[in-house]
């Protein structure tokens, strides 16, 4: 499938797929999509606690590598598990931005160590940020109650509508610790109902630049 690197509204680069007509992240901002869906509204909310997260669509590795900035700032240990079908290649993370846009260059081989680690094997980053990759179909999930936090990062439902329905998000649900959180960009009336089909109890809020609203799910 063929993958071209764009530039975004905030100067951050996402992957865009013509294929699919899909970006993996937000061409109004990838880096302030990223902040304002799973940290503000996500790692916040649990207040600098240790934490266990799985992130659904690992993909570039921006949102792993936000989240590690924010352990490394406020001394949180965070567990970080994300899931990904099609990796992205180390020749192509190579190319995207997030280090410089970050100003976090002392960090940069963290970043590529992201990309270049093993899959299926746990590495400690330093002694805040633990992190798990693992190569696999979302459908194929099968935890239970291991995670505090789902950072929920699937292509968009028009792409693959399959990833957003109730069974995936059951999936979801048994995955979560109780009163766990899901946080995603996305906030179309069938994927709200798709996940209080699975339980969850669904909150709307202002979505990041470009996009009116998100949606946040609470374990019951």
């Amino acid at each position: 499938m063929e993958r071209e690197i764009i530039t975004t509204s905030d100067g951050s680069v996402t992957i865009y797929l013509p294929e699919l007509k899909e970006t993996y992240h937000s061409r109004f901002g990838a880096i302030q999509e990223a902040y304002h869906v799973f940290i503000k509204n996500g790692l916040a909310h649990t207040h600098g606690q240790p934490v266990s997260i799985l992130e659904i669509g690992f993909g570039t590795g921006l949102n792993a590598f936000i989240t590690f900035l924010e352990s490394v700032k406020n001394n949180q240990e965070i567990y970080y598990t994300g899931v990904e079908a099609y990796p992205v290649a180390a020749e192509e993370a190579a190319k995207l931005n997030y280090v410089s846009q970050l100003d976090a260059e002392e960090n940069r081989e963290v970043f590529n160590t992201m990309h270049t680690m093993p899959w299926e094997e746990t590495v400690k980053i330093n002694k805040t940020f633990t992190i798990l990759k693992r190569k696999q179909r979302f459908e194929d999930i099968q935890d239970s109650a291991l995670y505090n936090l789902i950072y929920f990062d699937a292509f968009g439902y028009h792409a693959q509508p399959e990833l957003w329905g109730a069974d995936v998000f059951a999936k979801m649900y048994k995955a979560l610790k109780p009163d766990g959180i899901l946080v995603t960009y996305a906030c179309r009336t069938v994927i709200k109902k798709a996940m209080e089909q699975a339980g969850f109890i669904t909150s709307k809020l202002p979505g990041p630049p470009g996009k009116r609203e998100m949606l946040t799910a609470i374990k019951a």
